[in-house]
């Protein structure tokens, strides 16, 4: 529980710290799903051992934002 609860509390940081830099989004959607995305992707290649179940969720990420997502992973 405490590995699993320090790495979202990690990840949910450098979410913070891309949205803070970031300042503002325009009206389009695009460019407030884009930031996490890459925010995710650099964390993920930080990563030393990526988190138990993480190839679940990125299935669940592909299927949920589709080709924009398997892009940006490739």
């Amino acid at each position: 529980m405490i590995y699993t609860t320090n790495a979202i509390e990690a990840l949910n940081a450098r979410l913070r710290q891309a949205v803070r830099a970031r300042g503002h989004f325009p009206n389009d959607d695009d460019a407030a799903l884009k930031l996490p995305f890459q925010t995710l992707n650099r964390a993920e290649k930080a990563w030393i051992m990526p988190p138990r179940e993480w190839s679940m969720a990125k299935a669940q990420f592909a299927i949920l934002f589709g080709d924009g997502f398997a892009r940006a992973t490739a």
